[in-house]
């Protein structure tokens, strides 16, 4: 098992992606923690991990909340004696900032996805670098998306805010390597199996004018594939860059795309 021994926290771990990191990072041998704004959900992982034989605790933390955010991972810290992976794949709602063109955007609705990734992203990130820093080792990552590298539309200010989080990883990454800490992310495209790509089309399908599955061909016509990137091959990407194989991986986005991005 790639992480066996390790000790993983996952934020957003009740949406999609988290749940499906959670889930690999402990079929893989990680005891995992997971946390997310609203309790249900992130029971549910929970529940899903325990009963295929792995190790979970799930808990109610809004990862904007700076105290609840240092209080919590203290806790796991006491409890699991470290910290090794730091996961962020907080969500934020999509309605009133999907859909709006730009030059018709209030300045409070392009700014709200830009505030809330990248605080989210910085307030778990020190907080994992301050326990990881003593023990000299540990993994810090994230999940961003294609429209921090390309042009879309009606997005808001959510393009902006993954390449924030991008620029982010490569700042991290350039202080605390040093130190013994990766910081990797991963940039997938659109997975209409989450709930959260089939939200943006709903925002979005007036404009556009497809239906949902015209909408997903057109996704896969842009991979070099054709198809569309699975969930459970996102999540065990996750898995292989926490672990101790992607050694020589930090300061990096991995291209998720399947060729829809060149890089």
């Amino acid at each position: 098992m790639m992480l066996r021994d390790k000790t993983a926290v996952i934020y957003g771990a009740g949406g999609a992606i988290g749940g499906a990191v959670a889930r690999a990072f402990a079929s893989e041998g990680a005891k995992v923690y997971l946390a997310g704004r609203t309790q249900p959900p992130v029971q549910a992982t929970a529940k899903d991990i325990v009963w295929a034989g792995g190790i979970a605790e799930a808990a109610a933390i809004d990862a904007l909340d700076e105290e609840a955010v240092e209080t919590h991972l203290q806790s796991v810290v006491d409890k699991a004696g470290r910290i090794d992976i730091s996961f962020n794949a907080i969500g934020v709602a999509h309605s009133g900032i999907l859909g709006t063109p730009l030059a018709k955007l209030e300045v409070a609705q392009f700014s709200v996805p830009i505030a809330a990734y990248t605080t989210s992203y910085f307030l778990t990130a020190r907080a994992a670098a301050r326990h990881m820093i003593p023990h000299g080792s540990g993994v810090i990552m994230t999940v961003t998306a294609l429209p921090a590298r390309t042009g879309t539309p009606l997005n808001g200010g959510y393009g902006p805010a993954q390449a924030a989080k991008e620029a982010l990883t490569r700042d991290l990454s350039y202080e605390l390597a040093p130190q013994g800490i990766r910081v990797v992310g991963l940039r997938p495209h659109g997975i209409p199996e989450t709930a959260t790509m089939r939200n943006v089309f709903d925002l979005k399908a007036g404009v556009s004018g497809m239906s949902w599955d015209q909408f997903q061909a057109h996704l896969a016509g842009t991979t070099h594939a054709k198809r569309i990137m699975r969930l459970d091959e996102v999540a065990n990407m996750a898995a292989f860059l926490a672990s101790d194989r992607a050694s020589g991986m930090t300061g990096t986005i991995v291209n998720l795309t399947m060729g829809t991005l060149d890089d």
